[in-house]
């Protein structure tokens, strides 16, 4: 017979037991809907292949803000194949915003580390170093939030992006789908909006400004804009399309 003791002890062994069972069930509930999550995710970048997007995440969440300030969401956008955009805005927009886009696999790690040491230097989270891969990750399927999760996640898209979609389509969506301006999406849009040309008449100065603003987009830039922030990154642009990674337009 069970002394006094133990069995006194029995509840308490039961409890510590039944939270176990409940953490780990929680653990799996947790698990199976974030794989569901990631499968719709993955889902979606198949269909990409050979469909466009008809929105995006950054695209709806816009919408939203303007309604919640009771404004009719604007939005501008036309989609044009990758031929019929500007070669001069392809190499402007790799030289501003990836240089080594032809060269890593979704992540360009040498980027990461150059912004964690600004990052480091300045005492605050100004720069994220990410690839233009992985812009387009966040913009079509995650928030803006700036937290390690988001951005593990941001990561892993953007690898398996490169994978199914391939170099030239990742350009081709993500230079529909950017913002340059307020409900101005994509280089046709950007390029009627701006200089009331297509995108594929794009002179190289028109291209340097747009890939200029794409960091600010918000900040009603106009191509006679002559801020320290406009012709710093215009003057950086036009230094980095001459790296022997861009001195032609890129091929892919």
């Amino acid at each position: 017979m069970a002394s006094p003791r133990i069995i006194d002890r029995i509840p308490g062994a039961l409890k510590r037991l039944s939270w176990r069972k409940l953490l780990r069930r929680l653990v799996i509930v947790v698990v199976v809907i974030m794989l569901s999550y990631h499968a719709f995710i993955l889902f979606r970048i198949t269909k990409l292949r050979h469909s466009n997007p008809s929105t995006t995440n950054l695209i709806d969440q816009r919408a939203e803000s303007a309604k919640e300030r009771g404004r009719e969401p604007k939005i501008i956008r036309t989609w044009v194949p990758y031929h019929n955009i500007s070669p001069h805005l392809v190499r402007s927009v790799l030289a501003g915003e990836d240089l080594r886009f032809s060269r890593h696999a979704g992540i360009d790690w040498q980027g990461i580390g150059l912004a964690m040491k600004k990052n480091w230097q300045e005492k605050r989270f100004a720069r994220g170093g990410s690839s233009i891969t992985q812009q387009l990750a966040k913009n079509l399927f995650l928030s803006p939030s700036r937290n390690p999760a988001r951005k593990l996640h941001e990561m892993l898209i953007a690898w398996e992006m490169e994978r199914i979609l391939g170099k030239r389509r990742i350009l081709e969506i993500y230079l529909n789908v950017i913002e340059w301006g307020d409900g101005i999406y994509g280089a046709e849009a950007a390029a009627r909006n701006y200089f009331g040309v297509s995108a594929a008449s794009l002179n190289e100065e028109q291209a340097v400004f747009l890939s200029a603003i794409i960091p600010a987009p918000l900040n009603g830039y106009n191509p006679n804009d002559r801020s320290h922030y406009i012709r710093r990154r215009v003057n950086v642009i036009r230094i980095l399309m001459k790296h022997p990674l861009l001195r032609s337009a890129p091929q892919f």
